[in-house]
């Protein structure tokens, strides 16, 4: 019997499944082709990449530690980050250090596990938690803004073209010109105590607001010309103009038929505005024009830690590897959804 004879390969007619029977006659099972949807695609892409993964679990714990750590944390020390316990301080005067015991004036003592953020002697570990959750809320808020009005933008320029591209575009190149940072500074010193005092009822932190408004009137112009230039790919598709000869409108083939197919480049600038906004917040707020005391931010922190770096050096290191971890992990989560996204991606 001839090697063919003994390996039968038993078809199923006009179906896709088959089976196998090898030369002892032991049936391997039938092999089932299924296709895959997108989104499976991109979710078995995006699984392989464990760094993305890790930077994606690692931003779930900093919220975590955020918004429900802080309140926790604050429970069980038995104080806030705003109480000020002015014996918090060393023979010399000077910020005490990690892991340290102080008299909180009642009698007992209270504990700082990461020592005192300065002469104040209000607690470094708590101001860091709580300083988290206003860096949080400042990034998240102005990507939302600034995506929204970006996508609205170069969808428009995109899609309509003419007109419509040169007034979006000139107005994109004078955001971009514009000095947002001496602006930043103007309005802290004209109108800014009383912008920074809307939180909705305590919703916010003190200052939120006034750099939520700011990051989105000035950073919405780079998301923009990203949209427009895959709305202008995607207007000369074959399914856009399928929908146009069946009679829908302009607005209606922008909202059905274009923004599904941004939702890939939205959630990658998205992950990467978030870490640009964190760390624009830090400078703002180390400059003293972003989120004022005493609402601790890891912008503001910074901005204490160096008075002490002498003889506290750990007070920079805290924020500063808060801001270095939280950074990174977003532009990992954003490299790898970028690479999940991509159709021709072979990891």
């Amino acid at each position: 019997m001839s090697h063919t004879e003994k390996e039968k390969v038993l078809g199923g007619g006009a179906g896709l499944a088959g089976a196998i029977v090898l030369e002892s006659g032991t049936e391997l099972g039938e092999i089932e082709i299924k296709a895959r949807g997108y989104w499976e695609q991109v979710w078995r892409r995006f699984k392989r990449d464990k760094i993305a993964i890790g930077g994606g679990i690692t931003i779930i714990l900093l919220i975590l530690a955020a918004f429900v750590g802080a309140p926790i944390a604050r429970h069980f020390l038995g104080h806030g980050p705003d109480d000020q316990f002015y014996n918090a301080l060393n023979q010399y005067g000077y910020p005490i250090g990690p892991w340290a015991h102080v008299d909180n004036g009642l009698g007992g003592t209270t504990f700082l596990p990461l020592g005192a953020d300065s002469t104040l002697g209000r607690d470094e570990f708590l101001r860091l938690l709580y300083g988290s959750r206003v860096s949080f809320e400042v990034a998240l808020l102005a990507t939302v803004g600034s995506m929204s009005i970006g996508i609205l933008m170069g969808s428009m320029a995109g899609y309509f073209r003419g007109w419509v591209d040169t007034v979006v575009s000139r107005v994109t190149e004078i955001t971009m010109a514009f000095p947002f940072v001496l602006f930043t500074i103007a309005l802290a010193s004209t109108i800014g105590d009383s912008i920074n005092n809307i939180t909705f009822g305590g919703l916010i932190g003190r200052g939120v607001f006034t750099l939520f408004i700011i990051f989105s009137v000035f950073g919405w112009f780079y998301p923009a010309r990203i949209m427009r230039a895959v709305v202008l790919s995607l207007r000369e598709k074959e399914f856009v103009e399928a929908a146009r000869m069946t009679g829908s409108g302009d607005w209606r083939i922008i909202r059905s038929h274009i923004l599904p197919h941004l939702v890939a480049p939205i959630t990658v600038y998205s992950t990467l505005s978030v870490a640009g906004f964190i760390l624009a917040e830090a400078g703002l707020s180390f400059l003293g024009v972003g989120i004022k005391q005493p609402t601790a931010s890891w912008g503001n922190l910074l901005g204490a830690a160096p008075d002490y770096y002498t003889v506290q050096p750990w007070l920079m290191v805290w924020p500063g590897l808060a801001v270095l971890i939280t950074t990174l992990a977003f532009n990992l989560l954003g490299d790898g959804l970028r690479d999940a996204f991509d159709p021709r991606a072979t990891h």
